[in-house]
């Protein structure tokens, strides 16, 4: 089942156990990349088998997917993979350009194909976090790669690769945080946002 699997710690949080956190990782990546489909019921004697978790630990990890936000519990009925919605990614949308925007002005900023979509999402992720990385703020770090976890599974689920304009705008924007030009850089890095969630709602 995860023979593809990448590695998502960089989407991970605080550190847990092994299995917890192993665990956290394999269902936060299925649920991302939509091998566990939005609003399909969790059942944890079906999971305990498919993840190799105890019920218990299962039961801590789906709360904490539910605290992200990948993860509904409902009383009485159990856990579900969050529905998708084009509300709900806007708001993630501007909250991403809320973060980003804010972490390309710190005074500290610096940088650090798709046949293969999880390849090039995870290199996709290293660029913007090296536009933030320098922001001097863990807390704003740490909400950020919630933040663009939740972002990612919309990419996953129904975006389409924009290509070369996609390439160009990432250039541009590189060239702006290298140049110290927070004023272009966080323009360019809203149009690029923007134009993702624009190009998303008309392939859906």
């Amino acid at each position: 089942m995860h023979k593809n699997h990448i590695n998502l710690g960089f989407l991970v949080g605080s550190p847990q156990s092994t299995v917890a956190r192993t665990t956290y990782e394999k269902l936060k990546h299925d649920i991302i990349f939509g091998k566990l489909k939005p609003g399909s019921k969790l059942k944890l004697e079906t999971l305990k088998d498919d993840y190799a978790a105890s019920v218990s630990t299962l039961r801590e990890t789906l709360n904490r997917l539910a605290s992200d936000g990948f993860v509904s519990a409902e009383e009485q009925r159990g856990f579900f993979v969050t529905p998708i919605s084009t509300e709900d990614l806007g708001e993630i949308a501007n909250l991403r350009i809320l973060l980003e925007c804010h972490a390309l002005t710190e005074r500290r900023m610096q940088n650090g194909d798709e046949t293969d979509l999880e390849t090039w999402k995870h290199h996709d992720w290293q660029f913007h976090l090296s536009l933030i990385r320098a922001c001097n703020s863990n807390n704003l770090l740490e909400l950020h790669a919630t933040l663009f976890g939740k972002y990612l599974r919309y990419q996953m689920l129904i975006l389409t690769y924009r290509g070369e304009v996609a390439r160009q705008e990432h250039k541009a924007l590189f060239d702006a945080a290298l140049a110290r030009d927070s004023v272009n850089a966080t323009q360019m890095l809203k149009d690029h946002i923007n134009n993702g969630v624009k190009h998303t709602l008309e392939h859906m």
